[in-house]
């Protein structure tokens, strides 16, 4: 069993571990106990960054939304040694995306709308500071959550750049925020935000949360490149790809939130293309005597790119398993036949 070294998050001082858990599951496919069981053991085996979302649980709907806020802010109520030993990171919706739910519908995220989002969500987590706080997908016109073309015939007004750059700094000087990221951006919208925020002297985005797996390696086409030369962290979630890198869809009958939830049947990791990539992977993975979640998750940890890998499970047993792959090392002949794949099946799941 591999410790886990802590690394710093970006520019920032905040010091996180390679690995953070993830929290969409819980208060829909964990229950309460069952998630605290979850964090309880996710600090006993060193992991001190645990990521989650105003929107969550994961599928989104009314009867949950800020379910999993809450079962978090029990959890360190109940453990008040705990928050000094981590790192917290949540997320403002971005345009309510037909979640009428979500600040009544609106198609815009101001600057007064992330504060109080955000104030809601301390109040959620039962704490005074938020160390890194989010915006969740971008609030414009552009490609998201498996869509892949920009499209200029959809464009909308909407709450600038440095709108919200402006109340994300309001909560930032009011000592409510610690650092600022953005989540599901582009290489422009990344940009955008530090050319804003060097204008006008606002908070320097820290980190970048997308999803990144063998099945979505969008992040390697540029995003990268600019997130490497501005110092910002990507933080990578999915990447496992909903369980299609486990191979368990590979079983007839098999449980996971893509059999389990018709709205996760129209997600990105169940297009039929990304079912056959990942065929091939977990295949790659058996024949170098590795199991697929070792090749997946390894791919991930081991990568230049990743300052943190999102990890997200229902069982303690799956959380050992991810962690346990903690200091796997990949071959270049591995990695070269990987790259064969995406050659051929280029992110299906992006």
């Amino acid at each position: 069993m591999s410790t886990l070294p802590l690394i710093s998050l970006g520019a920032t001082d905040l010091r996180v571990t390679p690995i953070c858990l993830g929290t969409m599951t819980f208060g829909e496919q964990v229950d309460e106990a069952g998630s605290h069981a979850i964090l309880d053991h996710s600090l006993a085996r060193g992991v001190n960054f645990i990521d989650t979302a105003e929107m969550y649980s994961v599928p989104t709907r009314r009867e949950t939304f800020t379910a999993t806020e809450r079962i978090i802010g029990n959890w360190l109520a109940a453990r008040p040694g705990a928050r000094n030993q981590l790192v917290l990171a949540t997320k403002v919706a971005g345009p309510a995306r037909n979640m009428d739910w979500v600040r009544n519908g609106s198609p815009d995220l101001t600057a007064a709308d992330i504060v109080k989002a955000c104030e809601d969500s301390l109040a959620r987590l039962k704490t005074d500071v938020i160390d890194l706080y989010q915006i969740h997908w971008p609030n414009r016109n552009v490609p998201t959550f498996g869509a892949v073309y920009f499209d200029p015939a959809k464009e909308t007004v909407n709450s600038s750049v440095q709108e919200q750059l402006e109340g994300l700094s309001r909560l930032v000087r009011a000592g409510k925020v610690r650092y600022i990221g953005l989540s599901n951006e582009t290489p422009w919208g990344l940009s955008e935000f530090l050319k804003v925020a060097e204008r006008h002297g606002l908070p320097r985005v820290a980190t970048v949360q997308n999803g990144y797996s063998l099945l979505n390696r969008v992040a390697d086409n540029g995003l990268d490149e600019v997130m490497y030369r501005e110092g910002v962290a990507l933080l990578a979630y999915s990447p496992l790809a909903f369980g299609t890198l486990t191979g368990k869809y590979e079983v007839a009958g098999a449980t996971g939130r893509l059999n389990l939830y018709d709205s996760m049947k129209k997600q990105r990791w169940a297009r039929p293309e990304a079912f056959e990539a990942a065929r091939l992977y977990n295949a790659l993975a058996r024949e170098h005597g590795l199991m697929s979640t070792q090749l997946a998750l390894a791919f991930c940890y081991g990568n230049w790119r990743v300052a943190s890998t999102i990890i997200g499970v229902t069982t303690l047993a799956q959380l050992d398993q991810d962690l346990d792959v903690w200091g796997t090392t990949l071959s270049p002949e591995l990695l070269a036949a990987v790259d064969a794949i995406r050659w051929k099946h280029r992110d299906p799941a992006q």
